[in-house]
């Protein structure tokens, strides 16, 4: 006879085998693996940001981005799977809270596809809102502060975030059922992250002309090694998107490959044209675009459209930098130019070039219709309405979350001019992505002051940073003069003033 518990033990062991045994294993590590690469790209868009910003504000981006992905990681375990993708709320707006805490949240087939697994499912798609997060830090640059930003982030992604993933994702979303047609996100993570920028852009407002005058990314190295982190990432994005390992997300990867390839070149031939240089930051520009625009594409259409449109997309987000001046926002990074105007192109062209037999290459999506491609004419429109509601809702929510957490006291969006002169990590941080010390911060400080005889010595700048805990600008020496009347080098290598040659009898002495 077999105890009762034993007979337990043994009943709970054959269910998880057939949990586990409904999947296939190479479908499940595929997708495991690849949502590893998606988290990979968040690392890749803190050096992105980092390099492009200027050294005395570039860790405060870095500190943004790693910061909101684990606000998010934490929002989405909480209830943003919940209110994106439980199956049982008929709104078609938002969901509801029966995957409170991934509750219920385990062996059952993704409401993505059926070969996967949903607590698989769960984590894949919060990597996906983290990067979401990420790139919207970017509109952070160089005057706003991060504990704010960290409140918004929670409140974003449960208001914005969340219901536009339910629109396109969930089975019972609108979108969905209106069959949009939108394979990795460009509308909850591209126009997402680019108009939500923007709205938090324009509720933070412009930098001073002084900061904005003869602005140039601080280290171009870190632009370009964050571009290909980012780029070897995105094939995790857009390849996993197919939810297993299938020709589908073979031609995603392809597709995404010949996409940024593309736009990265129009992109910088553009640039070359005016000032007659190779620019590393406009190629880079152009590849993260093209890489935006196969983001909702790259599983719809074939790969002489990806050719196609990496060429228009180069080129039309290249022109779309100049938006913000148009509108008088400070996008200091480009966010809408390059992922709200990037991921809109992208579902055009899945409008127009979506073909059924790619689709079916999942093996599941068979009978799927595609674009124009399959004389399926209503696509445009249904991809144009869904454009439309997507934008103008993220900007809206945002704008109006981020003026309301500004109205909140101790929660100001926005530095003071007196930090945004000094430095944003200095300010919020404490730290330095760049520590020199014989380099000073602002570029206005690297000559020492020259003076006339007579004049009195003021105390010359302090440099960036501590050391060993005290401030520079409370150690000894730091611009005084030593008794004898000579100049005294200034504490950690800080340059001396420049003063007037002595002279004897009328002499001036070498």
């Amino acid at each position: 006879m077999t105890a009762p518990d034993d007979t337990l033990l043994l009943t709970r062991a054959l269910a998880l085998r057939d949990a586990n045994g409904q999947f296939n294993g190479g479908d499940v590590s595929f997708i495991a693996v690849c949502g590893i690469l998606v988290f990979f790209m968040i690392p890749g868009v803190a050096f992105l940001y980092s390099g492009l910003s200027r050294r005395k504000s570039a860790l405060l981006l870095v500190w943004a981005v790693a910061a909101s992905n684990a606000v998010v990681i934490f929002q989405w375990w909480l209830w943003g799977y919940s209110l994106a993708f439980s199956p049982t709320a008929t709104n078609g707006y938002i969901g509801d809270m029966r995957s409170f805490a991934l509750r219920k949240v385990l062996g059952d087939p993704s409401p993505g596809s059926p070969l996967i697994p949903e607590l698989l499912y769960s984590f894949y798609q919060m990597e996906f809102a983290c990067v979401t997060v990420a790139i919207l830090m970017g509109a952070l640059a160089e005057r706003g502060r991060v504990f704010p930003a960290m409140v918004f982030t929670f409140i974003w992604t449960t208001l914005v975030y969340c219901p536009i993933a339910c629109w396109v994702w969930n089975v019972n979303g609108w979108a969905f059922k209106w069959g949009v047609l939108d394979y990795a996100g460009g509308g909850p993570v591209e126009i997402g992250s680019g108009i939500s920028g923007l709205a938090y852009s324009w509720a933070l407002g412009r930098r001073s002309e002084r900061e904005l005058r003869n602005f140039r990314p601080h280290n171009v190295s870190l632009v370009g090694l964050g571009t290909f982190v980012l780029w070897f990432g995105w094939l995790g994005f857009n390849g996993g998107s197919a939810f297993g390992a299938n020709l589908r997300a073979i031609m995603a990867i392809w597709n995404s490959m010949i996409a940024a390839a593309m736009s990265g070149i129009v992109w910088c031939l553009l640039d070359y044209r005016i000032e007659r240089k190779w620019s590393m930051v406009g190629f880079c520009s152009g590849t993260i675009a093209g890489l935006v625009a196969a983001t909702p594409a790259s599983g719809y259409i074939p790969q002489w459209a990806a050719f196609v449109m990496g060429i228009i997309v180069g080129a039309v987000s290249n022109y779309s930098t100049k938006l913000k001046f148009i509108l008088r926002i400070d996008d200091a990074l480009d966010l809408c130019a390059e992922h709200a105007i990037g991921g809109i192109l992208g579902l055009l062209f899945n409008a127009i070039f979506a073909d059924s037999e790619i689709i079916a290459l999942d093996g599941v999506n068979t009978s799927a219709s595609g674009g124009w491609l399959n004389r399926n004419w209503k696509q445009l429109y249904i991809q144009i309405a869904y454009i439309v509601a997507c934008s103008a809702y993220s900007f809206v929510m945002t704008a109006f979350i981020a003026r309301t957490i500004n109205m909140i006291p101790t929660l100001h969006l926005r530095a003071t001019p007196e930090e945004e002169m000094l430095g944003m990590d200095d300010t919020e941080i404490g730290e330095f992505a760049s520590d020199y010390i014989e380099v000073r911060r602002d570029f206005t400080d690297w000559t020492p002051p020259y003076h006339q005889k007579g004049e009195i010595e003021p105390e010359s700048p302090a440099i960036a940073g501590d050391r060993h805990g005290v401030p520079d600008a409370q150690l000894p020496g730091n611009g005084a003069a030593h008794s004898n009347g000579e100049a005294k080098a200034g504490a950690n290598g800080a340059l001396p003033p420049i003063l007037e040659k002595p002279e004897v009898n009328g002499t001036t002495l070498p």
